[in-house]
């Protein structure tokens, strides 16, 4: 299988009938007929896809652009600002992510590097002494298509799913493995690596994103100085460690707007001390007062 043509009509179909989540792990489709104005969005470790189109995203002060036959891997979580640029109803935007699983990074990278001792072959390393971005581009292998597209193929299947789904995920990654891509996923599975240490933290922030916690106390969490920590936070997120916290709180704070909850309950509940400066993030943030930006919301949903 040498190009990704194949993959359009079964990711429609899946988006017909499952919507943007379908029932496999890890999975998510993107369609649009039309392009987009700015998404906020909060990228996990993955591996996105795209069949048709073009999209932009946006880290700090880097720009990635990406479109059909290229990839976008992202090794942390990472809050994003993205738009879709070419979409159409007769030419619409598909693609699709998937996570991947720094654990089985790990596994199979040390299996590749005994397999490469054992020939005879000097085993590459991944120095834990530098830091990378952690979004990068490239063009899809060719050698990943055969097992993206039996994953897709999985979805629904209740009885070979189960079983196929891990082993062709792992296939997934050990192909990977054998491209470009595997400084940047190496980054995400190795444990001691800066990458994997600034990982935990940014995993850490999104799940604890109302928590009152300072850089010193993250920068022990990475079992790094704080100079060193600050310096490798920003080179892979392209953001300060504050300005990382505060951007996971504003896109929570978003998705709690459509609850109707109050706006200065969300603002303490996200983890401001003050409605008045979290409304004025929010405003410079998202470009619109957190009233303003609920009653868009709701119209989009009707």
């Amino acid at each position: 299988m040498d190009n990704i043509e194949h993959l359009i009509p079964i990711t429609r179909q899946l988006f017909e009938l499952y919507g943007q989540e379908p029932p496999l792990p890890g999975l998510k489709i993107t369609y649009a007929e039309a392009p987009t104005g700015l998404i906020r969005a909060v990228y996990q470790p993955s591996l996105c896809v795209v069949l048709q189109g073009a999209k932009k995203s946006v880290l700090g002060d880097q720009t990635y652009h990406y479109q059909a036959g290229e990839c976008l891997f992202a090794s942390a979580d990472l809050p994003v600002s993205a738009n879709i640029l070419q979409a159409s109803p007769q030419q619409p935007y598909i693609a699709f992510s998937i996570a991947i699983n720094p654990s089985v990074v790990t596994e199979l990278w040390l299996q590749q590097q005994a397999q490469a001792k054992g020939a005879g072959a000097t085993a590459s390393t991944q120095s834990a002494g530098t830091s990378s971005p952690a979004l990068i581009t490239a063009k899809l292998p060719p050698t990943v298509l055969d097992p993206l597209s039996r994953l897709l193929q999985l979805v629904g299947d209740d009885v070979n799913q189960p079983v196929l789904g891990p082993l062709t995920e792992r296939e997934l990654i050990w192909r990977l493995l054998s491209t470009e891509l595997k400084p940047a996923l190496c980054q995400l599975g190795v444990a001691d690596g800066y990458n994997a240490r600034i990982n935990t933290v940014t995993q850490y922030l999104r799940n604890n994103y109302q928590a009152t916690i300072t850089v010193a106390e993250l920068a022990a969490m990475a079992s790094m100085s704080v100079a060193s920590f600050h310096r490798h936070f920003k080179s892979v997120t392209q953001l300060s460690p504050v300005q990382f916290q505060k951007r996971i709180r504003l896109h929570e704070a978003r998705r709690q707007l459509v609850a109707q909850q109050e706006i200065a309950a969300i603002s303490y509940a996200v983890g401001y001390d003050s409605p008045s400066q979290f409304s004025r993030d929010y405003r410079k943030h998202f470009g619109l007062s957190p009233l303003q930006d609920r009653q868009e919301l709701l119209a989009e949903v009707g």
